[in-house]
Parts: structure tokens; sequence; C-alpha cells
């Protein structure tokens, strides 16, 4: 396959990284150089219409790895051993993702994760389970920073699968948290991605509207085809017809900012809640109509008004001093502390022993503290609802990707308040 020249650049800049940072910490940590790395395999899409999402992802995990090595790396009885992110193309397809799993597990890679879609996520689960079934001495590891259907620990739990991301009924709860104190609101239009993640968001949307704002009415449902649709202006015209006041949406990379880009230009002047409307473009093709009215979830931002947040944000922001590299996720950095602790306090790479120490972690960094619940391997965080102004008015110190507009802060969640119950029932080896 011929790939263009600037794909090329990439796959060439990224396999140079890669190796400059193993070589940086066995240099570095002449213990380390005793025995060979800890290989991460990452499994995403770094090509097709989510490829800059699948980026994001690898600059985090890099940094997240950089900052064990410079310690020395994981430590074990054997010396210490760096971590090193291997990544495998899955081009934003379930069986690609497959495919990429045999591979890493043919280069025998122990421990795998992906995030950026919960269709490849529960393929993957399956794929795991039943090879750590028939082949007990090569047994592998999922975790999961991103892909968020409530399933994946619920009905498809896994012993062998973490999820690190709050899942989409815990964002939603926190959205709510919000929209319900919107007195104002009395029509609201749902839109998502048709596949798992999309359609669970809506369905919880339904759901949480009719038990906590029985008196917004829906006046759109609707969900469309993922990374298909090149222009949202016949979405953004029926949502400016329905007379909707609000939009809710999980829809994520460029699905999201073409929808919002067409609503801009379709001149709706209503209110987005969103599951990732805070960067990858998104607020740069909002523009000044966002500001106040563009609010969106997560576990992190850059402007929760701490000290330790400030200084852990601008030290990414030096690391990946592009603004376009501007996407920082706090979950993929605990992620990544938490399978140091987990291996050094298992003493070992093996993937049961490993993860009966995962179900234990609990990690702080940057003032952000977290635990895995045991019973279903769902993270738990805190998470922060924030909304979109002009960078320099009151707590929004930092703006995104260079775009003048940054997040402000309006609620935030404690691990406890966050936590919801499950379904798992969970089989364990």
């Amino acid at each position: 396959m011929k790939f263009p020249l600037l794909m090329r650049r990439r796959v060439l800049a990224a396999a140079l990284l890669a190796a400059s940072c193993a070589t940086a910490v066995l240099a570095q940590n002449p213990a380390a150089s005793a025995a060979a790395p800890i290989r991460i395999g990452m499994i995403e899409g770094l090509s097709g219409p989510f490829a800059n999402t699948g980026e994001a992802v690898y600059r985090n995990l890099v940094w997240a790895t950089e900052r064990v090595n410079a310690r020395g790396g994981v430590k074990l009885p054997g010396g210490n051993r760096p971590l090193v992110i291997e990544r495998f193309d899955s081009k934003g397809q379930t069986e690609e993702a497959l495919s990429a799993l045999r591979s890493a597990i043919d280069r025998d890679i122990t421990v795998v994760t992906q995030g950026n879609s919960s269709a490849a996520a529960s393929g993957l689960i399956d794929a795991i389970n039943k090879h750590n079934e028939r082949e007990p001495s090569r047994q592998v590891l999922f975790l999961n920073y991103s892909a968020v259907d409530p399933v994946l620990t619920n009905e498809k739990c896994s012993y062998w699968h973490f999820r690190f991301d709050a899942h989409a009924d815990m964002r939603m709860t926190a959205l709510m948290n919000v929209l319900r104190e919107d007195k104002d609101l009395k029509n609201i239009y749902l839109i998502g991605q048709d596949y798992s993640f999309g359609q669970s968001v809506l369905r919880e949307a339904r759901s949480q509207l009719a038990a906590k704002r029985p008196d917004v009415k829906i006046v759109g449902d609707e969900l469309h085809p993922m990374a298909r649709v090149k222009d949202f202006a016949p979405y953004a015209a029926k949502i400016k017809a329905s007379a909707a006041q609000a939009v809710l949406t999980g829809n994520w990379g460029n699905d999201l900012t073409l929808l919002v880009k067409a609503a801009r230009e379709a001149g709706f002047e209503g209110s987005f809640y969103t599951f990732y409307g805070n960067a990858l473009g998104a607020p740069a093709a909002i523009g000044d109509a966002g500001i106040g009215k563009v609010v969106a979830v997560a576990d992190w931002f850059p402007n929760v008004p701490t000290k330790d947040s400030e200084a852990f944000y601008q030290s990414f922001r030096q690391r990946f001093p592009n603004p376009a590299d501007d996407y920082v996720h706090m979950r993929m950095q605990l992620m990544v502390e938490s399978l140091a602790q987990a291996i050094e306090r298992a003493g070992s790479v093996n993937a049961a022993a490993v993860a009966a120490q995962l179900e234990k972690v609990e990690v702080k960094l940057a003032g952000q503290t977290a635990r895995m619940r045991a019973a279903d391997h769902q993270f738990q965080q805190p998470l922060a609802v924030a909304v979109m102004d002009r960078q320099g008015a009151p707590g929004v110190k930092f703006d995104v990707e260079g775009s003048g507009y940054g997040f402000r802060v309006i609620r935030q969640l404690t691990p406890q308040q966050a936590e919801q119950p499950h379904s798992c029932n969970m089989a364990r080896p």
C-alpha cells in the first residue's frame, strides 16, 4: 500500500519518538538496560477520519510512559524495566482492531490498550477472553481509556478488561446536574453516532430527561452514520427548524467538529451539551457563538482551579508545544500510573498477577485521586463540567488548541458523587 507523504512522515516520526524515548531511558537509568522494555500495544485508528483522535491518544500515552521511565522505569525483582508504546493502526474498524490484536499477541505483547470505539472494545474483550482461556501461558490484559458504552463494565464485564474512563451513564449524570438547572430550556434535540456508544448516550439522555426534566420536550432524536457524513448541513437545518434551544450529543472527533460547525453556519443559537466538545477543533469551529453555550463533561480540564493541575498542564504544553497537539487526558496518565503500580506490586508482568493488583490500585497525580473498583473494573475518579468562554475571562487562564477559547469549570463531582451501581457478574480465573 502506498501512503501519502504526510502519513509516511507521521509513521516515521512516531517510530523514531518511541525508539528515542526507550533509548533515553536506558541511557539515563543503566539498571533498566538489564531487562527488555515492557511493551504496551496501542490499538487505535491512526488513519482515516478519526486519525487525529488516535494521534492525541498516542501523545498522551508517550508522555505518561516518559514520566514512569524518568524515575527509573517499573521496578521489578530482576531490575527496572522501561515502558514503551507500540502502535497498531485499527483504521477505525473493529475487524482491523482484532487483526491488530492478533499481531500484538504474535509479538508477545501482553498489555494492549484501546478506546476510541466501544464497538471495537467489545470485540477486543470477546477475543481476549477466548485467547486467555485457550492459551493461559500467554494471557493478555486490556486497558480501556475511552470506550464508554456502559455495557462493557456491566453485562460484558471481564476479568481481563479495565476501563479508565467514566462510562456514558456517569458522564450523562454529570451533564444533567447542569442541564436540569437551565430553567429556560424547553426544547432539546438529541443526535448521535449510530453505533453502540451513540445509541447508549441517546437512550440514557431520554431516561434522565424524563426523570430530571420532564418539562423539557425532545424535538429531535436521531442517529447518523459514524464517520461517513461529510456535510452536516441537512442535520443542522433540521435542528434549527425544530426550534430546539439546545443539542445534546455524544459525538466525538470529526463527527462533532463538523456538526457544530454546520450548526453555527445554519444560524443555530442554542446550547450544546456534549461529551467531547472541549477539543479536537470544536471550539474553533463554533467560535464566539459557543461562549456560554458549549458545555462539556470530562474527568479533568486544564482550568481546574488548583496549582497542581496548572503545573501538570503547563508541563504537557512544554512537551508538546504545537497548539494542534493540545489535548491532554488526565485519565490516560492515571491509567499508565496504575499499570506501573500494579506490575510493581505483582513483582511480575504475568497478566493474571497484574490483573489481581490492578483491581486494587489507587493513584494520585496532580491533585487528582482515583481508584479501580474491583467488582466491575470501572475506574472511579472525579468528573467536571465546564462551559466554553473566551481565554482571559474569569476561570479561563488556558485556551484550547490556540483557538482563543477555553473551558471554565462550573461543576465538580467527587469520585463518590460520580460513582454508579453496576450489574457485572464477573467470571474470575
